[in-house]
């Protein structure tokens, strides 16, 4: 028991020197990434000066991340081997509380997982990025100094280019509005010919509420015509009063 004893804390010593080195490293990793996102917001002029000493600092970012994939990896080995301990037999009596101290290492590796991806994620986002910027500035200097003096032309391109960006936008939102338009008639027309149909409905199926309905419209033609005769009549008497 004693020896099983000290198996158990041997990989609790691993499992803690490993989180603690993979602590160290994260911080490190992330403030590398956040030097190499503030670099990248130089101006273009500084972007070629910042070329060589980023291919070096890209170099340390990529050896990082391989390490930390290493000590992820075997964080995730001393954990199945508390997960294989606390499955062996005679060490039920303390089953409770190696469980509680095996899912706290696990939470603990999946923290640091979660931040080393998300960390990761974002560094090679952001060399993505100035790759695609570095190729896009390399391709207009070489037009510029193969056209000369066609700095304007170029100029006028790149605007134009962001012109038809804008119209794409802008033509996009217009066909969304319009979609949105479109399907809520659609849906009201519906709910139109839904009250029509059971109007209709309630009025065939009781037809002394259609023959009042009937009568109810009859009467307000009626008197309809009653009030225009009136309104007639004294239209012509008071014509006929102020030309006499």
């Amino acid at each position: 028991m004693a020896t099983s004893s000290n198996y158990w804390e041997d990989l609790r010593k691993q499992a803690r020197q490993l989180e603690n080195e993979l602590d160290l490293k994260l911080v490190s990793f992330s403030k590398l990434c956040t030097s190499y996102s503030s670099s990248s917001n130089w101006d273009q002029q500084k972007r070629d000066i910042r070329s060589d000493s980023g291919s070096t600092q890209d170099n340390v970012l990529i050896a990082m991340t391989t390490e930390l994939e290493q000590l992820l990896a075997n964080l995730t080995a001393v954990n199945d081997k508390m997960a294989e301990y606390t499955n062996t037999p005679g060490v039920s009596s303390h089953n409770a509380a190696l469980m509680h101290t095996l899912q706290r290492h696990r939470d603990i590796l999946q923290d640091y997982t979660h931040e080393f991806h998300k960390t990761k994620s974002n560094f090679f986002s952001l060399r993505e990025r100035e790759d695609l910027l570095g190729s896009v500035h390399r391709d207009i200097e070489s037009y510029k100094s193969s056209s000369g003096v066609n700095n304007r032309k170029t100029e006028l391109f790149l605007k134009e280019h962001e012109h038809l960006r804008n119209s794409d936008r802008l033509i996009d939102n217009a066909i969304s509005i319009a979609m949105a338009t479109k399907e809520n008639i659609t849906f009201q027309r519906g709910m139109l010919k839904s009250i029509q149909t059971r109007v209709t409905t309630l009025a065939n199926r009781f037809p002394a509420i259609n023959s009042l309905i009937q009568k109810i419209n009859l009467r307000k033609r009626r008197d309809s015509l009653i009030l225009g005769g009136v309104i007639g009549v004294c239209t012509i008497l008071l014509l006929l009063y102020t030309f006499h």
